[in-house]
């Protein structure tokens, strides 16, 4: 979940069986959804623009996404990408992957542009 994108519009689909979490930025995606055959999609215009985390978190407290089909959905997807999100900040943190470093820009009189 390396993404820095965020989405206004968010919810849940069933493919073949599997509930997931989906993110879009308009509620026109649920016809896109249906005709590549998901089923029970539910989309939710959230009213702003967050990330995919925050939207997550968000689609929690919505009415629409109390049963426990959504409910087990979200909160799987949470805690799959915070374990994902602390893994990686722990591993900056020890030194075991090292953030990039910053490219210093040289000018060079004699080179033609």
């Amino acid at each position: 979940m390396a993404t820095d994108k965020l989405f206004s519009v968010a919810g849940i689909s069933n493919l073949n069986g599997t509930y997931k979490v989906r993110f879009a930025n308009d509620t026109m995606r649920t016809k896109v959804l249906m005709k590549s055959g998901h089923e029970d999609v539910r989309l939710a215009d959230l009213e702003g623009s967050f990330t995919k985390l925050e939207c997550a978190k968000r689609l929690l407290t919505l009415e629409e996404f109390s049963d426990a089909i959504a409910q087990a959905t979200i909160t799987e997807y949470i805690e799959d990408n915070s374990t994902l999100l602390k893994t990686i900040e722990k591993a900056v943190k020890s030194g075991a992957v090292k953030a990039p470093r910053a490219v210093k820009a040289t000018e060079d009189e004699n080179t033609s542009f």
